[in-house]
């Protein structure tokens, strides 16, 4: 499936027109080293993605608001890499984007230089607002275009915001995408669930994923699945995916497939074997604060009042399993739900809302509570994904069962 480059065109004209008719210049992302000599599978910046539908490093896009016309810039390819790795043809650039206008990076430099004679400020890609608590080195392209911007522009502008702000409504394309992924996913689960008896190892339950998601042409993985059993569970990005199922454990698997450009990203907690009266109970808790709290979403509801809810709602659920005595203790409820409910879901697979206050129809976002107890080895987790609609909402992964 492939979005048509109307759309492109459109974000970019829309982007143009949220800062007012300025200049906006974005970078793709750079390939990262793998191994010594190796790069790793190429992801690129999401903002990047939706302004042009470019899937390869090293490129940029300048847009001119005031002309309502962009440019791709073409990084500079060697006869060797050419050779090894192949790169994108500017024919082809220009089909996937809209973009008739590709410059060389030494073209675009000059330009550029031209047209700070016009705009003293220019618009591009900031750093992360809370880039400080990662615990991975950030890509270097955004940060590398803005520092040659602020050699050339009187002042050089973070549009995060304004990007979050345009993609939190999702337009009827981006929704259909999402669906897709979140088809092939479920088909996953059912996949998966049926064959439990059968699978012996985390992996190999990460294997059928993998398997189903490539042959019914997705690109992947939106992101590192999560296959966690028993007491594995209890770590929130646990990808390791090695251990062995035993028996009387619960699994739970957060997997999304990647298709057109979007991703899925859904949670379920199966029992192998007979589950334990305990272990019913916890899934429980969790299977019937899910459903409670999909029901709240509805337009114009307030974001901080969805929180203040969602709170109550688990933390009674923790009360009923004996695991909180208060509902003032928030240190004890964060220890056992230590989470956010959920996030946005697009392009990326933890998109910005764009701080909105309130829910609008097109936003589409997880819904996911869970409850872990280290002690117990047991973690649940169930999560759908949800579109906000005129009327209330749709759960658009509700055909996936979420029973034990």
């Amino acid at each position: 499936m492939a979005i048509i480059n109307e759309f492109f065109v459109s974000n970019r004209l829309r982007l143009a027109e949220s800062i007012n008719g300025g200049l906006i210049v974005v970078s793709a992302y750079a390939q990262l080293q793998r191994g010594n000599d190796t790069a790793f599978y190429f992801d690129q910046e999401a903002n990047f993605w939706w302004l042009t539908g470019i899937n390869f490093p090293d490129w940029w896009v300048i847009i001119d608001g005031q002309r309502a016309k962009s440019w791709l810039v073409a990084p500079d390819v060697s006869d060797s890499h050419q050779i090894f790795n192949g790169s994108l043809s500017a024919e082809a650039a220009k089909l996937i984007s809209g973009v008739d206008n590709i410059l060389t990076h030494d073209e675009a430099i000059a330009m550029l230089r031209d047209m700070a004679k016009k705009h003293s400020v220019v618009y591009a890609i900031g750093d992360h607002a809370h880039v400080g608590y990662f615990d991975f080195v950030l890509n270097p392209a955004p940060k590398k275009l803005w520092n040659a911007l602020e050699r050339t522009f009187t002042d050089v502008q973070d549009c995060r915001l304004q990007l979050a702000k345009l993609r939190a409504i999702k337009q009827p394309e981006e929704i259909v995408a999402i669906k897709k992924a979140i088809k092939l996913t479920v088909d996953g689960f059912n996949n998966v669930k049926q064959k439990l008896p059968d699978l012996r190892y985390e992996y190999e339950i990460e294997a059928e994923f993998s398997y189903l998601f490539k042959k019914h042409g997705a690109s992947g993985h939106a992101y590192d699945p999560i296959i966690a059993s028993g007491k594995n569970a209890c770590t929130l990005h646990y990808s390791t995916n090695q251990d062995r199922l035993k028996k009387s454990n619960i699994v739970l698997m957060d997997v999304g497939a990647r298709v057109g450009g979007y991703a899925a990203d859904i949670s379920r907690s199966y029992a192998i074997g007979e589950p334990t009266p305990r272990q019913q109970q916890v899934h429980g808790a969790v299977q019937a604060a899910h459903q409670e709290i999909i029901q709240l979403i509805k337009p114009g509801l307030l974001v901080a009042d969805y929180h203040s809810s969602v709170d109550i709602i688990m933390k009674n659920a923790l009360i009923d399993l004996n695991l909180l005595k208060s509902a003032e203790d928030e240190t004890t409820y964060r220890r056992y739900f230590p989470h956010a409910i959920g996030h946005g879901l697009g392009v990326d697979v933890h998109d910005s809302l764009g701080q909105s206050t309130e829910f609008s129809p097109g936003m589409v976002f997880t819904v996911e509570p869970g409850i872990y107890i280290p002690d117990e080895g047991i973690g649940v987790r169930i999560e759908d994904n949800i579109l906000v609609t005129q009327q209330g909402h749709t759960n658009l992964s509700r055909a996936l069962s979420t029973s034990l």
